[in-house]
């Protein structure tokens, strides 16, 4: 009678592994995803959407999952309140926030493909952010930091500066402008945006701490990621603002006596022009900021 090899026997835990993670993986982007759009938070669409890039991003690793949950649940909590000014202020304003697959992707895609790469590159191996051990790697899991700090940075600026009492300035002049117009800024909603990339970098470093393995000097150089990630939100703010306050279009309709986001016989232009939307300025505002964020853990670890 033949018995098992360590090898095979091995190589049957790790499968088993990996199933086990899988199916959890799977459940819990399920139920997320199901929730959500039950609380309107996602269509039917985005559901879809979401479950796949939830799935997706918890199987790889559980510190990814935890940035993209931070980022879901947060934003969406603060894009329900207030609706009420909301609904009169934001152009862009939709009943409960809710999200379909084109901003689902637009606020995740770039990340996917990333956790994609560190998946192939570390076979789901949890990594310290360590150029000596491996400079792409880190610049990766870097990208990935700078994506969240900046989508949940942008996210808390929008959702809480409309909200302020403060007038808005115009980023590009500093001149005030009515609330809800692209690229104006508040000093609440930049302190929101720094405070949303903060909870983003404290999520990846606490559960890092108990995924990862690492020397006790390269494990509590690990902590630089929250102060990189609070200000990975404000850059990723500012530049959402900047690309809002040039490329993308506000004006004022007179009829409706409201902000809105494209030309017309009746509104009047305050800032930009009709280029990029919403979700097109959240892409390369995000796609920049997760290369910056990238680049800057490359050095820094």
């Amino acid at each position: 009678m033949e018995s098992s090899s360590p090898s095979s026997s091995s190589y049957s835990l790790s499968s088993f592994y990996k199933s086990a993670k899988l199916l959890l993986a799977v459940s819990i982007a399920f139920l997320i995803a199901f929730r959500a759009h039950r609380k309107k938070s996602l269509s039917v669409s985005g559901a879809f959407a979401g479950f796949f890039v939830m799935a997706l991003h918890i199987f790889v690793g559980s510190r990814f999952g935890v940035m993209l949950l931070a980022f879901f649940f947060t934003s969406s909590k603060l894009t329900k309140k207030g609706q009420d000014k909301k609904r009169k202020l934001d152009p862009e304003f939709k009943e409960g926030g809710q999200r379909n697959w084109v901003q689902v992707l637009a606020n995740s895609g770039i990340a996917s493909v990333l956790v994609v790469a560190i998946w192939a590159l570390t076979e789901g191996k949890d990594k310290c952010l360590d150029s000596k051990d491996s400079a792409l790697i880190t610049s990766l899991i870097g990208g990935v930091i700078g994506h969240y700090s900046c989508c949940n940075g942008d996210t808390w600026s929008s959702e809480l500066g409309i909200l302020s009492d403060e007038q808005p300035r115009l980023i590009t002049t500093f001149k005030p402008v009515k609330k809800g117009t692209n690229g104006g800024v508040t000093k609440a909603g930049l302190l929101a945006a720094a405070a949303a990339g903060s909870v983003i970098g404290i999520s990846f470093v606490l559960l890092g701490f108990m995924t990862t393995k690492c020397g006790s000097d390269i494990a509590l150089k690990q902590l630089l990621v929250i102060p990189i990630a609070t200000l990975a939100g404000v850059v990723g703010s500012v530049i959402d603002s900047l690309l809002g306050a040039t490329l993308q279009f506000t004006g004022f309709c007179s009829v409706r006596n409201k902000i809105v986001g494209k030309p017309g016989p009746t509104v009047k232009r305050i800032s930009g022009v009709n280029i990029l939307d919403n979700n097109a300025v959240n892409l390369v505002s995000i796609l920049l900021t997760t290369i910056l964020t990238s680049i800057a853990c490359l050095y820094i670890f």
